[in-house]
């Protein structure tokens, strides 16, 4: 298993401030937007990211920073061989992911996905 990306995430009061903040100041533009979840990304690097979100949309938190990987599934069967807290289980996402939320030693809710 292996990462693929790495992407902060933060919590907003406002998806608009946000989006035009990180346009103005770092010249991020939307590359996704459900609603209550905007990613931006640099327009020469896109894998370059940020996602800026009010709460999250099935899991109980807002989690720190969003994991892709290469296969969920076996991430997710280590992280409970492991004993990790599992924050909002294994589950297929309507908007193409397949993802789980862990907590890691410090109290930072990990997001851990892999595109379907």
């Amino acid at each position: 298993m292996s990462v693929e990306r790495v992407v902060p995430d933060l919590l907003s009061r406002s998806l608009e401030d946000a989006t035009a903040f990180y346009g103005r100041s770092l010249g991020l533009e939307p590359v996704m937007n459900l609603g209550w979840i905007v990613t931006l990304a640099d327009p020469s690097r896109p894998g370059t990211q940020i996602s800026v979100m009010t709460h999250d949309e099935t899991a109980p938190v807002v989690p720190s920073v969003s994991v892709q990987v290469d296969d969920v599934d076996a991430v997710y069967e280590a992280a409970v061989r492991g004993g990790a807290e599992i924050v909002h289980p294994l589950t297929d996402e309507p908007w193409g992911v397949r993802r789980f939320f862990v907590r890691d030693p410090d109290g930072n809710v990990v997001n851990v996905l892999g595109h379907r």
